[in-house]
């Protein structure tokens, strides 16, 4: 029998091992949705069918190699291998046989040198997070130590770039919509399809993200039933109202626009509007703009609700677009590179009243 076939008799020996009652535990009541729903087992992991039939079998042949996780994040990764963990080991023995490391914080060769060599020499799993970040150095130390550990350690490298498998594919909309609508259910929580929907897209893909949205806005709401107001408030998505202004004053009519949010506390005053009538577009423009910034929204948020609501929009000329994907572009990486937020959005907004003025 060798270490892993042991570890393996370990575990099941601790599950059949009698244990309280479930109903007599009580959950920590401020216990994230993202840890109480994390999956417990290889097979209930969603939307990686793939991967993790490569490593139930993996497990089952008692030859687990070292890996490499990448994809997006939500998507499953560190999920993935504290499940594979906890059928190795079961739920007690992991929490002294599993190391996981952040290499944001802790990337360099001193981490290697006494963490993880010590580590490795007496467990079985650790587990390094975003390895991709750790220095030239660290990398190769931490490489001589797996292979000087191979036979009793295995070593799971979770990164965001790819130079070998597994690839984490993003999940899919049904896989998404499935999850949150089973946490609804054991949570109690009245959400319809449509906001389910709005939720999942505000998330853009992202899990673990949408089950945080979730737990927020089941605390914002009064009642048991989510609306799509609150998901909005929770992820920070500029009301429609304010957009069709911010539009507007670039020369860009919005049609349907009456009602649309149903946000009346955010919308700005009609004398404002008036007045800016009566001057010059720059200031019309710079005088939403600001407006816009005031009510606590981020650029990168307003800049891509300005590319979904113009880009996607099928009556606005194929010149103009192409000159606002530009401006958008642009305006996107200087906010990467910590440009200032408010003249990054005037200057969208302006760029985008010339595009218009020209078709």
């Amino acid at each position: 029998m060798n270490a892993f076939d042991f570890m393996r008799a370990g575990a099941a020996a601790k599950k059949n091992a009698p244990t309280a009652d479930p109903s007599s535990i009580q959950p920590p009541a401020a216990l994230p949705w993202i840890e109480k729903y994390r999956p417990k087992s290889i097979e209930s992991v969603q939307g990686q069918e793939g991967t993790t039939k490569i490593l139930a079998k993996a497990l089952n042949r008692a030859d687990l190699p070292h890996m490499l996780f990448y994809g997006p994040p939500g998507t499953g990764k560190t999920s993935t291998i504290l499940a594979l963990a906890r059928d190795l080991f079961g739920p007690e023995l992991m929490k002294t046989r599993v190391l996981e490391l952040n290499a944001s914080d802790e990337r360099g060769i001193s981490v290697v040198r006494e963490k993880i060599k010590n580590f490795a020499k007496i467990s079985i799993s650790p587990a390094h997070h975003e390895a991709d970040s750790m220095t030239q150095d660290a990398q190769s130390a931490l490489r001589r130590i797996m292979e000087n550990y191979s036979k009793i350690t295995r070593f799971c490298l979770i990164c965001n770039y790819v130079t070998r498998k597994f690839r984490f594919k993003p999940l899919s909309v049904t896989g998404t919509r499935s999850k949150l609508a089973e946490i609804s259910t054991l949570e109690s929580i009245k959400i319809s399809p449509e906001v389910l929907d709005s939720l999942i897209s505000i998330s853009a893909g992202d899990l673990r993200r949408s089950i945080t949205f979730l737990q927020s806005a089941s605390k914002l709401s009064d009642t048991n039933e989510i609306l799509e107001h609150d998901i909005q408030e929770i992820g920070g998505i500029v009301p429609p109202k304010l957009m069709g202004r911010l539009l507007e004053s670039t020369g860009i009519e919005v049609r349907n626009q009456a009602g649309a949010g149903g946000d009346e506390d955010v919308e700005m005053s009609d004398v404002d509007l008036k007045k800016g009538r009566q001057k010059t577009s720059f200031e019309k423009v710079q005088d939403v703009a600001e407006s816009v910034l005031r009510e606590g929204y981020s650029a990168v948020q307003i800049i891509n609700q300005l590319h979904d609501l113009i880009l996607l929009d099928p009556l606005i000329p194929s010149k103009p677009k192409a000159l606002i994907s530009v401006a958008l572009g642009e305006a996107d990486k200087c906010l990467n590179d910590g440009a200032d937020e408010g003249l990054q959005v005037l200057a969208v907004c302006l760029k985008i009243s010339k595009a218009v003025s020209q078709s």
